[in-house]
Parts: C-alpha cells; sequence; structure tokens
C-alpha cells in the first residue's frame, strides 16, 4: 500500500525483527515511549505465531524508497460493548524522524484500517511534551479530543496524555509525494540557482 510519494506499508518479515529487538533493548530509541528493558526474544515468538498481523492487533513496517524506517501498530478496542475501534501507534527509526514520513504512515494506516473493518473510529494517544506527533496526527487527519490524565506511568512520574482521533466521515488529508532529502541547491553558472 503506497500513498504514491514513495512511503509504503508492509508486511513484517523475518529481518525486521533485528529492528524490533533494538526498540526493545536501546533506551531511548523509542523517544518517550521507553519504558525499560524487555524481551528481546519476544518479537521472534509473536512473528512465529501470526507474522504480527493478528485479528486484534498487529504491526506494519513503514517503507520508504525500499528502506525499513519504523513501524506502525493497531489494536482493536471496544466502547460501549458494541463500538469496535482501532488504536494505533507509530515507532520511527532517528535518522527518518522530521521528514514527513510519520504522518503519511499513520494516513494510510487509517486508510487501511477503515478499508478492511467496519470501524468507524481510529484513535491515537501521544505526549503532552511530543509536539512533532500532535503535528503529524493533524497532518494525518486526526482530532485532538483532549487530555488523558496521568494515564501513563513514565520516568519515575504519572503523565497527562493527549487523545487524538479520526472518524470513518471526517475528511481524509491530501497526500503529498515525500520531498527529495537528498536535494540540494547549488548555484548555476548563469548565477541562478538549480536543484541537482
Amino acid at each position: 500500500m503506497t500513498d504514491g510519494g514513495e512511503v509504503w506499508l508492509r508486511p513484517v518479515v523475518e529481518s525486521d525483527l533485528e529492528m524490533f529487538r533494538r526498540f526493545l533493548t536501546e533506551p531511548f530509541l523509542v523517544g518517550l515511549d521507553w519504558s525499560g528493558f524487555k524481551d528481546a526474544q519476544q518479537p521472534a515468538r509473536r512473528f512465529a505465531q501470526d507474522g504480527y498481523l493478528g485479528e486484534e492487533d498487529g504491526r506494519l513496517i513503514v517503507n520508504v524508497r525500499g528502506q525499513a524506517c519504523g513501524l506502525v501498530s493497531y489494536r482493536q478496542g471496544l466502547y460501549g460493548g458494541m463500538a469496535r475501534y482501532w488504536e494505533i501507534g507509530i515507532a520511527l527509526l532517528p535518522q527518518w524522524r522530521g521528514m514527513g514520513i510519520g504522518w503519511r504512515a499513520q494516513a494510510l494506516l487509517t486508510d487501511y484500517l477503515f478499508s478492511h473493518s467496519p470501524a468507524q473510529r481510529v484513535q491515537a494517544a501521544t505526549h503532552d511534551e511530543n509536539t512533532a506527533e500532535q503535528k503529524s496526527l493533524v497532518r494525518a487527519g486526526f482530532q485532538l479530543e483532549g487530555v488523558v490524565r496521568a494515564c501513563e506511568f513514565r520516568a519515575g512520574a504519572w503523565r497527562d496524555g493527549y487523545l487524538y482521533s479520526r472518524l470513518r466521515d471526517d475528511p481524509a488529508p491530501s497526500v503529498t509525494p515525500l520531498p527529495d532529502p537528498f536535494c540540494k541547491v547549488t548555484s548555476a553558472p548563469s548565477g541562478t540557482e538549480s536543484a541537482k
């Protein structure tokens, strides 16, 4: 699944498990979501179980120009006995952050979930200090619903979070092509600037 701008999502393959192990064992590789060391063998066990394509939760790999740069996750929740929804998350390797990949990947995942399930709602939570993710969610078509007080224990304290959602009937974002991070501006012999 692609947005035409070189960001696409694909199922997990065995070679991706090393990245998952890194997220579990390298402090702060996942940013503010670091919650201590975790079992480095868990990704292999889960991959053997269902390839991370479970009916109630799963992961897909975010690919940019043929390179795995992170993952998106989804898990099913339930409101009011019958109202199923999806909660999504994202973890990009540090060198891929700040390039517009995150919002595109989250928009793609949301469209995928709406296309393949009857869910009316996709939601995402983030930290109050993670302004980059807040902007990413808005760009992906999500709306801020509010503050969830004391919802996460992190770094020795209970912390608030922000809850965002996108409903099936909300307008999907207009996804533009990914800019070329390798494009350099140089001076042309005539004195005008050109991109190489």
